[in-house]
C-alpha cells in the first residue's frame, strides 16, 4: 500500500493502515516535515479530543474569540472553559510520520510522485523522483494521492458547472517579549472587511509563550486587480502593532476546492483523500480536521477491501464518496457556498455594510454560539436573524 503526501490526511490514513497490520509505505516531496508548516491550524476542542491528538501537538488552547470589522471597532468574546486549540502543524506531520513507523509501515521523506500508470494484472507502478533526480518506480496494489490542491497523481476533475476555487495566504510565526504576546494569548483574532483584506480576511493565533502566528489569506478572482499577499500582510502587521516582532519563520501556500466536490475520488485503484478531493472548507480555511475526517472514512473501507483480497475498486470509490458526503453533512455543503459568497463579495462598501450588520447580530451570542457557528456551521442557531445574510438580503 502506498499513500503518497504525508500531511494531516495521507499520515493519518497511513497511521490507521499500520496499525491494523497493512504494510503501507508513506512518502513525502519534503525532506524535512518540520518545513512549509502553512496552517492556521484551529479546531474545536471537541474535533482534537475526537481525533485522539496527543498534547506534544498542541500549540495552545483557547477560550475567547476577538473580531476587527470594517469600522475598526474590536468586539470580543468570552468564555470561562478552552474552547479550542492551536495545533503545531509540523509537529502533527511528525507525529503521525513516527506513528507510520513504530507500527511498521515505511515513510520516505524527500520523494515527488511523478506519475502513477495501471499495470496488466490490477497492480500499479509509481514512478518517485527524489532530490538528486534519481528515479525509482514503486509497485503496489493501492495507490493513495494525499498531495494536497496539488492533485499529483489523481489529477484534476473534468467537472465545469462546479468550478474550482483557489485561495493563497502567506503566515508569519512571530516572537514577541512575553507581555505584549499576552495580548493575543488565549483567543483567536481575526481582522475582517474590505479595506484590511479584500476578498479574505487576516488572523493572529497563539501558539507556545511568546509565539504567534499571523497571516493574511483571500480567494482570486481573475477578473479583479487584487493587492499582492505581502502588502496584506504588512497592512495587518501595522494594524495589530505587531510589525516588531522577531520574524522566526514565513511560509505561504494555496488551496483549491470545489463547493460541490465534484472531484474523482478513485480512479481504479489510485484514491485521492483530503484536499485532493477538496474537504478544505471555505468559509474559515479549515483543512486539518477535514482531511483526517476523510482518512478515518477511507481507511475502514480499505481494510475491508484488502482483508477480503477482493479489488472492487468501482464500488470502492463510490462508497467512499457517499460516506465521506454524509459525514460531511449539509451544514459543511452551506458553509462552502456561503464562504465563497462572503469573500469573493468582500471588496465594496456595501459588503462591509453588511459584514458589519451581521458582526452586531454575532455580538449578542455567546462565545460558544460562535464556535458552534463557525465550526460546526450551526446556523439554525440564530434563527432569523441568520436568514437575510445567509440569502445575500441583508443590509
Amino acid at each position: 500500500m502506498l499513500v503518497v503526501g504525508a500531511g494531516p490526511g495521507g499520515g493519518e490514513l497511513a497511521r490507521q493502515l499500520a496499525v491494523a497490520g497493512i504494510s503501507v509505505t508513506l512518502v513525502d516531496r519534503l525532506p524535512d516535515l518540520k518545513r512549509a508548516a502553512f496552517s492556521s491550524a484551529a479546531m474545536p476542542l471537541s474535533a482534537f479530543l475526537e481525533l485522539g491528538l496527543p498534547a506534544e501537538v498542541l500549540g495552545s488552547r483557547w477560550s475567547r474569540w476577538q473580531l476587527l470589522g470594517p469600522s475598526a471597532r474590536w468586539r470580543s468574546w468570552h468564555h470561562g472553559q478552552p474552547l479550542g486549540v492551536v495545533l503545531d502543524f509540523a509537529a502533527l506531520r511528525q507525529w503521525l510520520a513516527q506513528q507510520v513507523q513504530s507500527f511498521g509501515g515505511q515513510v520516505c521523506l524527500g520523494w515527488t510522485a511523478l506519475a502513477c500508470e495501471p499495470q496488466a494484472d490490477s497492480s500499479l507502478i509509481t514512478t518517485l523522483r527524489n532530490r538528486r533526480g534519481e528515479l525509482q518506480r514503486v509497485h503496489s496494489t493501492w495507490v493513495v494521492d494525499a498531495t494536497g490542491q496539488q492533485r499529483s497523481l489523481i489529477g484534476e476533475p473534468s467537472s465545469s458547472a462546479d468550478p474550482m476555487l483557489r485561495g493563497v495566504g502567506v503566515e508569519w510565526l512571530l516572537q514577541l517579549p512575553q507581555q505584549e504576546w499576552q495580548r493575543w494569548a488565549d483567543q483567536l483574532s481575526f481582522v475582517l472587511g474590505s479595506a484590511w483584506v479584500p476578498q479574505g480576511y487576516g488572523w493572529v493565533f497563539p501558539m507556545q509563550t511568546g509565539l504567534l502566528k499571523v497571516g493574511v489569506c483571500r480567494l482570486c478572482e481573475p477578473r479583479r486587480e487584487q493587492p499582492p499577499l505581502q502588502q496584506l500582510q504588512q497592512r495587518l502587521l501595522r494594524l495589530t502593532g505587531l510589525g516588531h516582532g522577531v520574524v522566526l519563520d514565513r511560509h505561504g501556500g494555496e488551496i483549491r476546492s470545489r463547493v460541490q466536490r465534484s472531484d474523482t475520488h478513485g480512479r481504479g485503484q489510485l484514491l485521492a483523500l483530503g484536499d485532493a478531493v477538496s474537504t478544505g472548507n471555505l468559509l474559515g480555511g479549515e483543512g486539518i480536521r477535514y482531511a483526517m475526517l476523510s482518512a478515518r472514512v477511507l481507511a475502514p473501507l480499505l481494510l475491508q477491501v484488502l482483508r477480503q483480497r477482493r479489488s472492487n475498486a468501482v464500488a470502492l470509490a463510490g462508497r467512499y464518496q457517499q460516506r465521506l458526503s454524509s459525514t460531511l453533512g449539509w451544514r459543511w455543503a452551506l458553509s462552502g457556498r456561503l464562504g465563497r459568497r462572503t469573500w469573493l463579495g468582500l471588496h465594496t462598501p456595501a459588503s462591509d455594510r453588511r459584514l458589519e450588520h451581521w458582526l452586531g447580530v454575532l455580538e449578542k451570542c455567546s462565545a460558544e454560539d460562535l464556535s458552534a457557528l463557525l465550526f460546526e456551521y450551526r446556523f439554525e442557531r440564530f434563527g432569523l436573524r441568520a436568514l437575510p445574510y445567509l440569502l445575500g438580503i441583508g443590509r
